[in-house]
């Protein structure tokens, strides 16, 4: 798996969003569509701030979640309302290329059933994303995959809620068989806290959530926080 290093996480920000914008034009032209599925946090909001600037085919481009917190729309916890604030908002994107997963649901197994079916009519079936982007606990977990959930052992199914509370929420989520699919997986990981869950992410550490996740196609871009001293 590469790993590409940057002076900070504003840098690896933009760097993360070049590479999703290349990846968008030559999905664009090759299959006519982009589909790129963005998880949470801090530094993916200034990544799609910094996407928003980028040479991209946005007509083309659908943005579906990776995963998401059940709570009231508009939450400050809901990924969704960042993603529109930082996306949305500055991209000449239409509200119906952004699909949202439907956690306000009271059937969250028949939400999670709904949001695969969204999937396979805009990557196909089943669906393949084109980029998923992707980010990394301290505790290892990616996506909502968090250690010990039972969500972890889903095979049989694209998407799927958790099996209890993360933080305080229960989630939505890519289960591994969505997430392996992915033409190219984007990890970006930022801060010092992640310097042993990066190292062992690399080392395809499968005692963690991410390190169960294939890396022939996959590319982290870190800030030199989390990267930790590197070998010369």
């Amino acid at each position: 798996m590469k790993i590409d290093v940057c002076a900070d996480a504003d840098t690896a920000a933009r760097a993360a969003a070049a590479l999703i914008a290349k990846e968008a034009r030559a999905a664009a032209a090759a299959r006519g569509r982009f589909v790129f599925a963005v998880s949470g946090g801090h530094t993916p909001w200034q990544m799609l701030r910094f996407l928003a600037a980028e040479a991209v085919p946005w007509g083309q481009v659908h943005v579906v979640q990776v995963d998401e917190r059940v709570a009231p729309a508009g939450d400050p916890d809901r990924n969704l309302t960042h993603l529109r604030e930082s996306l949305l908002a500055r991209a000449p994107l239409r509200p119906e290329q952004i699909h949202a997963m439907a956690v306000e649901a009271a059937d969250l197994d028949g939400a999670a059933q709904d949001y695969a079916a969204t999937l396979a009519g805009l990557a196909g079936s089943p669906p393949v994303l084109d980029v998923t982007h992707l980010g990394l606990g301290p505790d290892g977990h990616t996506a909502s995959l968090v250690p010990g959930d039972s969500v972890l052992s889903v095979t049989d199914r694209d998407v799927a809620p958790t099996g209890g509370l993360y933080q305080g929420h229960r989630r939505m989520t890519l289960t591994y068989p969505m997430l392996e699919r992915s033409r190219r997986i984007l990890w970006l990981v930022t801060g010092s806290d992640k310097v042993p869950a990066l190292s062992r992410l690399l080392a395809a550490d499968a005692s963690i959530p991410a390190g169960k996740l294939p890396q022939g196609r996959a590319v982290v871009i870190a800030d030199r926080a989390a990267a930790g001293p590197r070998p010369t």
